[in-house]
């Protein structure tokens, strides 16, 4: 199948969980994963109609940005966020999934007000206690989200986590349900400026379990775009 009717075919599973545990399937936004896929095959989802686009690197993101100049566009950085590469991506990403300490925090917030902008921002947690995996711990969520909080130009959406890389996407589901109790009680902590509303967890092989956890976010490349080529960045 082509890249329209994978995305077709996703569309329709994502509704079919939803109804199935109650959900508007409008809650949950597909973003496509373009991760070591060329500018063609976005062209390919964009003219399907998923204009929420991810990317893992910034020097992938910010070349297809440019090559792509589609402003219909909302992209994604789901990837690790380094304080260094912050300033290429500021000005004009929709939304950084990935950050995990108060040092990149600050750097956003910097120059965020420098361009009198307010960017988007998730908290990433390392909900399956791996080593290999980036994300604050969840018993330090708290006192990061307070922080967070507290920056005037950067705006806490929520939560980010990915979910175990094991054989049964029902072995994620503990890792979903950690994020989902964390954002729960960080919305009734009384600390946030305003509440969280954005649970970005589940991936090609554990969607299905994400959404029936709360997820209003997925990101999805492999059932999409195929198996991945050779990462040049």
């Amino acid at each position: 199948m082509g890249i329209a009717e994978n995305l077709r075919k996703i569309e329709q599973n994502i509704r079919d969980v939803c109804i199935e545990c109650g959900r508007d399937p409008q809650s949950v936004r597909l973003i496509v994963v373009s991760k070591t896929f060329g500018g063609d095959k976005i062209k390919e989802a964009v003219q399907a109609g998923v204009f929420d686009v991810g990317e893992n690197y910034v020097q992938e993101l910010t070349e297809k940005r440019s090559a792509l100049a589609d402003d219909r566009i909302r992209w994604h950085f789901i990837g690790h966020l380094q304080s260094n590469k912050v300033k290429r991506i500021v000005e004009w990403i929709y939304l950084i999934h990935s950050v995990d300490n108060e040092g990149v925090a600050m750097e956003i917030q910097k120059r965020a007000l420098r361009l009198n902008r307010t960017v988007d921002i998730l908290v990433e947690i390392n909900t399956s206690d791996e080593f290999s995996k980036f994300g604050v711990k969840p018993g330090q969520t708290s006192d990061l989200l307070k922080r967070i909080s507290r920056f005037s130009n950067v705006r806490l959406r929520g939560l980010m986590t990915i979910g175990p890389f094991l054989p049964a996407a029902e072995q994620s589901r503990q890792a979903f349900r950690l994020l989902r109790n964390i954002f729960d009680e960080a919305n009734a902590g009384g600390y946030l400026r305003e509440p969280m509303r954005e649970l970005s967890m589940g991936m090609t092989h554990d969607y299905a379990v994400a959404i029936q956890e709360g997820a209003t976010m997925v990101r999805i490349g492999t059932a999409i775009f195929g198996a991945r080529e050779k990462a040049t960045t």
